[in-house]
């Protein structure tokens, strides 16, 4: 059996936080997350320290506050004999090495803003699993610590969502990544902290959506037999369910510029497809609007709209009290508009058919099922170009609990807030001030998910 690292040879702080003369903790924290949202103009809470880099190198692995990267089950191990320690961090994955190539040439390592903000903001810690390098050793494990803390943000990255070639020279490939994300999006519960997904994160959360439902249909078809049902009613009520499921999406086509591109849900681009165009910049970000296509199913669009007016994502009621919000685009694929609302209808009906079965599910095979989301709703769009639209742009996704029927929430974004207008990383740019966090839109979206979610 291999020796675990030291704490002494890793350099690991035992301490939360850095900036303060005191221990950060989730109270703390929470109400730093609330001080910086709650204007635009007052002071930092550290003054004299609101310059974190301190003219020093910032960057993973080398020096506190970066310093807790796991790199394989040792790191993982040691991490997890630290509650106080992993269960008030942000725990940020990495799939690719970057999230791309900006205009002056540079690797854009967007991990380390995410670190840099929240520790600037509210003096958050952030532990580091950069998946293209360590690879996904083990993909339950890894999704049980992650979602252990206060947030998992993952995030984006260079290969695309449907094609395994574009993760070549990965230590994690394609379906490892995915395999991660089924696990992640499966624990979401009463003790958990919620997800951030952001850009190849986004897609890769919208294509496990539709392996899990794709599971759940093969499952339920296949089981034949169902505790506490006797009569075999409630299987039977479950397998309408799956077939009507089975049938929407095998005949839902995924239409751009007038051709279809993916043809049903066994198709690899039926969840992430290329956009139309390009879309890389600054963006205004705008709610979302149903705009008539044929060839999607009334049905669809009705559940969305039920979900929209029932529930509240928080990015869509930020939209409606803060001012115009900037933020910024670096990706070329979209998650298709037709899987987003198949996906938010399937879990909507597969749910309510599991309301009053959920005692007979709850200790077959299928109790997996109880675990899987309630509702996604499309939040925002963001316009390409005069003709083409990014219109799943932003996603809530909604997890209810089946006694109390209180809510929880993650979240997915096709664009990085976590991304200054230069789309440079911390380390190659100077870091900003905490003046510049408190008005830049991408920061504040980011806290404020960060902010509602401590309080799920």
């Amino acid at each position: 059996m291999s020796q675990l690292p030291s704490l002494e040879s890793l350099a690991w702080r035992t301490r939360p936080g850095i900036l303060g003369a005191h221990s950060a903790s989730p109270e703390s924290i929470h109400a730093l997350l609330g001080y910086y949202l709650r204007d635009r103009n007052s002071p930092s809470p550290y003054p004299g320290r609101d310059g974190l880099l301190d003219g020093s190198l910032f960057d993973w692995g080398v020096a506190p506050p970066l310093e807790k990267v796991i790199r394989g089950p040792e790191e993982l191990s040691l991490l997890l004999g630290m509650p106080e320690v992993y269960r008030q961090a942000v725990h940020v994955v990495e799939p690719w090495k970057n999230v791309g190539i900006n205009l002056q040439g540079e690797e854009v390592r967007a991990s380390k803003n995410v670190a840099y903000i929240l520790q600037q903001v509210a003096d958050l810690d952030t532990v580091l699993y950069p998946m293209w390098d360590s690879g996904v050793f083990d993909a339950r494990r890894l999704a049980h610590a992650t979602s252990a803390g206060i947030a998992t943000v993952v995030q984006g990255g260079n290969p695309s969502a449907y094609d395994p070639a574009s993760f070549a020279g990965s230590a994690a490939s394609l379906e490892q990544m995915l395999s991660f994300t089924d696990e992640l999006l499966l624990r979401r519960s009463t003790d958990s902290g919620p997800s951030i997904f952001i850009c190849l994160g986004h897609q890769l959360a919208a294509v496990s959506q539709i392996r899990l439902l794709r599971r759940a249909v093969n499952e339920i078809e296949a089981l034949a037999y169902l505790s506490l049902d006797d009569e075999g009613r409630a299987l039977e009520s479950l397998r309408r369910v799956a077939c009507k499921i089975r049938e929407m999406g095998a005949s839902l086509q995924v239409i751009k510029n007038g051709e279809c591109i993916a043809d049903g849900w066994e198709h690899p681009m039926f969840a992430v497809a290329r956009n139309e165009d390009v879309e890389v910049g600054t963006r205004q970000l705008l709610p979302y609007r149903d705009r008539a296509h044929s060839h999607i199913p009334l049905e669809l669009n009705d559940t969305h709209a039920l979900v929209a007016d029932d529930l509240d994502g928080v990015i869509d009621t930020l939209m409606s009290h803060e001012r115009t919000l900037e933020i910024e685009m670096f990706h070329s694929d979209e998650v298709n508009l037709e899987a987003a609302l198949f996906a938010n209808w399937a879990f909507k009906l597969l749910h309510d058919s599991l309301v009053p079965l959920r005692y007979q599910v709850a200790v077959s095979p299928l109790a997996w099922l109880l675990s899987l989301p309630y509702a996604v709703e499309i939040l925002s769009q963001t316009q390409v170009d005069e003709e083409h639209w990014t219109e799943v742009s932003t996603t809530c996704i909604y997890y209810k609990d089946w006694e109390t029927h209180t809510l929880r929430r993650s979240f997915t974004c096709q664009f990085h807030p976590e991304l200054m207008a230069d789309i440079r990383d911390i380390g190659k740019r100077e870091g900003p001030r905490y003046a510049e966090l408190k008005d830049n839109d991408g920061a504040r979206l980011l806290v404020r998910l960060l902010y509602h979610g401590m309080q799920e």
